[in-house]
């Protein structure tokens, strides 16, 4: 019996803090929203047709127009 090998999975990224602010001269602006349920410090995720909050739960739907 020969012992096959599993294909390993895609590692998936670890999000990239640098990606959530943006600098403007002396200042550090947040580039994503923030969870209104949550409070500051934790993002909502954007998906096609949502903005999620992985913490809590909370979904806002975009406008389909």
């Amino acid at each position: 019996m020969a012992d096959k090998k599993k294909s390993a999975a895609p590692k998936k990224e670890a999000s990239a803090k640098k990606n959530y602010y943006s600098v403007n001269g002396d200042k550090l602006e947040r580039v994503k929203r923030n969870c209104p349920k949550c409070g500051p410090g934790v993002f909502l995720a954007e998906h096609k047709d949502r903005v999620s909050c992985g913490k809590c739960g909370y979904t806002e739907f975009k406008n389909k127009n």
